[in-house]
């Protein structure tokens, strides 16, 4: 092989430089949070499976037909319709943002900006 005393030493220091975050998060196997859900059984407005993987979707569309489009009507797969409100429709049922909302949030270390202009109800109770 051509070079191989200089081939070789480089392609392990590539090797481990591309395997580092494996090595450092070794051992730190983390069980997936599950949040906090309503004590009352109330349906949500979609299904359990499908809000888990596109409620930021859902809430961004809400955002963009409230806000641009002045729609405050969602119709749900199911027929029914709600208010397109994060705080008058979701956070009725889900009343602590840090037991539901922020346990799965850090957990993906992701910072949605909702709470840049909503109050969470927790605090809005604190103002009453």
């Amino acid at each position: 092989m051509y070079n191989a005393e200089k081939v070789i030493p480089f392609i392990i220091v590539l090797i481990v430089f591309f395997t580092i975050p494996m090595w450092l998060n070794f051992g730190r196997l983390e069980a997936i949070p599950q949040p906090e859900l309503p004590k009352k059984e109330k349906k949500c407005i979609e299904s359990k499976e499908y809000m888990r993987a596109y409620h930021m979707k859902l809430l961004d569309n809400w955002r963009k037909k409230a806000i641009r489009e002045n729609q405050h009507v969602y119709v749900a797969s199911d027929g029914k319709t709600h208010t397109i409100s994060l705080q008058r429709t979701c956070m009725k049922c889900h009343t602590n943002k840090e037991k539901f909302c922020d346990k799965c949030h850090d957990f993906v270390i992701t910072h949605p900006d909702c709470w840049d202009c909503h109050i969470a109800p927790e605090v809005a109770k604190k103002w009453q």
